[in-house]
């Protein structure tokens, strides 16, 4: 790679709100500040708060530092690149460590909450838009190297450039660097695993976009068989969503407690990947109703839990989603799956249609109606997926280099399939063998995407992370904790490894983690994408 060249736009020292300054006129740090940004720089300036970054978090448990340097900058690793990026250097209490933290969607936001609860607990932290403004794939009309710094650049060379201004502005080396990340954020980190195997010391993954082209298939797919052929609108409206999603627990909610582990009282899934509802399930009797499927809605549905199929081989394209997930997050009038089978602000036009437009075919009169499920995925494919697809088995060289990969998904996910994750878990186990050394995969029951849900979706990841990192403690469960509601009763719940359940001893309280263990549950049969589909 081309050296890479750094004009920083902006340098500031402020205190972080709720801490008490150990340097009160702050003369000092504000000194190594200036002298870092001109390092490596061409213009600085100071200022005192920072429009745009949100409120600080709450004051934690760990070290506060009393102020922080923000140094922003851009990265030009080939023409036509332009990476911007952040580092905020807490200016005393640094715990020697580096997080750099990943991105959503298109999104070209930094969530300032995140970095700034990372500085208060002491940590320098890197942040970057992934080499554009906005968060809409049109983003790269006429600029082909925005997918590359979007799929994979933008992230190594922010991490490349963090650590010089790091080791700059502390004068000595980072202890351990760790990258977070959830859906885009956990494609980034698989990239990071794949690509560039020695820029971290620890990554921690959630809810993989990592095989981009064909999820974007997938939510085509959604949409494509979800459309009535008289432009009539969507064939399941997202009004039977919450029945469907009712409908699956009531026939597969009493695995749970059992078969599934967890508790018969769960109002989610345990183990979706062994629900066995059908769409008939909820068939029309007489005359369509809210709580009932007509023949068109079932075929509709049955294909949607089925995935995208190549209609020339018969090859599965990509997953479906998991029961349960129907009416998983989102807006009441746009629950679960109909934010994302359609375009949220036009229902007749698919999620992402720029994607097709720009990425895909560089066609702006790109029609759905027209797109073929053989052909134009190959089309798609050969053009995108080695650029930003992270796909590999093939992890030796991050495990050689002594790295860690901590994995989690939620199995009630509307947008990422957690089969997906499942999927890549196995196949990586196929290629290397028992990865219990470096990568595990913990599924959540009852998340939906990233975060939230009816489950235990408050995770204790990154401790998890670091204790392995840092003192050799492999992870055999995680902690996750449900906050409760004023209608809901809060929990915490072990998160036991693939393949594994949680199970209530005999004399535990319910409500606590401690009570359970992890106890084998056997692998799901899940049907895989085609070779074809594995690029």
């Amino acid at each position: 790679m081309k050296k890479v060249a750094a004009i920083v736009i902006g340098m500031s020292l402020f205190p972080l709100a709720g801490t008490a300054s150990a340097n009160q006129n702050g003369q000092a740090s504000s000194d190594q500040c200036m002298a870092t940004a001109r390092q490596f720089a061409a213009t600085q300036e100071y200022g005192t708060s920072f429009e745009g970054t949100g409120s600080a978090p709450p004051a934690t448990k760990q070290a506060e530092p009393s102020s922080v340097c923000r140094i922003t900058g851009s990265l030009s690793p080939v023409e036509g690149s332009s990476v911007g990026y952040e580092v905020w250097l807490p200016a005393s209490g640094w715990n020697g460590k580096l997080q750099v933290l990943g991105n959503g969607g298109y999104s070209s936001s930094i969530n300032y909450f995140l970095v700034q609860m990372y500085v208060a607990k002491g940590y320098a932290v890197a942040a970057t838009d992934t080499g554009h403004k906005g968060d809409d794939p049109a983003f790269a009309k006429g600029k082909p190297e925005a997918i590359t710094d979007w799929g994979h650049r933008a992230v190594h060379v922010t991490t490349v450039q963090a650590k010089e201004i790091v080791t700059a502005f502390y004068g000595r080396a980072i202890d351990y660097s760790y990258f977070a990340g959830c859906s885009t954020g956990g494609h980034q980190g698989l990239m990071e695993v794949q690509r560039y195997p020695g820029d971290f010391d620890g990554i921690l993954v959630g809810a993989p976009g990592h095989n981009r082209t064909h999820l974007n298939v997938g939510f085509l797919w959604q949409f494509v068989q979800n459309q009535s052929t008289e432009g009539e609108g969507p064939i399941i409206p997202a009004s039977k969503l919450k029945a469907i999603a009712d409908n699956v627990l009531r026939r597969c909610g009493d695995q749970n407690g059992g078969a599934a582990g967890g508790l018969a009282s769960d109002p989610f899934l345990n183990d979706p990947f062994r629900c066995d509802f059908q769409p008939e399930d909820m068939a029309c009797e007489g005359a369509d109703g809210p709580d009932c499927l007509t023949p068109t809605q079932v075929t509709a549905l049955e294909a949607m839990y089925d995935g995208a199929r190549d209609p020339v081989t018969g090859e599965r394209i990509y997953f479906g989603f998991l029961r349960g997930s129907e009416a998983a997050g989102g807006p009441p009038e746009l629950p679960g799956w109909s934010l994302y089978w359609a375009d949220p602000r036009d229902q007749s036009t698919p999620a992402r249609a720029s994607f097709w437009q720009v990425w895909a075919f560089d066609t702006p009169d790109w029609r759905w109606q027209d797109f073929d499920f053989h052909d134009d995925v190959r089309e798609a494919d050969d053009r995108l997926a080695d650029t930003i697809n992270a796909m590999s088995p093939d992890l030796e060289k991050f495990r050689s280099a002594g790295g860690k990969l901590l994995h989690y998904h939620g199995l009630a996910d509307p947008v990422v399939p957690a089969t997906d994750s499942a999927s890549y878990y196995t196949r990586v186990q196929d290629t290397m063998g028992d990865t219990a050394d470096f990568y595990r995969f913990f599924p959540v029951p009852g998340m939906h995407h990233c975060y939230f849900g009816p489950g235990p979706y408050e995770l204790n990841a990154q401790d998890a992370l670091e204790a392995w990192v840092e003192q050799g403690e492999a992870p055999e469960h995680l902690v996750g904790r449900n906050p409760g509601s004023e209608q809901t009763q809060a929990y915490s719940r072990k998160i036991c490894r693939y393949a594994e359940k949680a199970v209530l001893g005999e004399a535990g309280e319910p409500h606590s983690w401690e009570s359970f263990t992890c106890q084998p549950a056997g692998l799901p049969d899940i049907q895989e994408v085609g070779k074809a589909y594995l690029r």
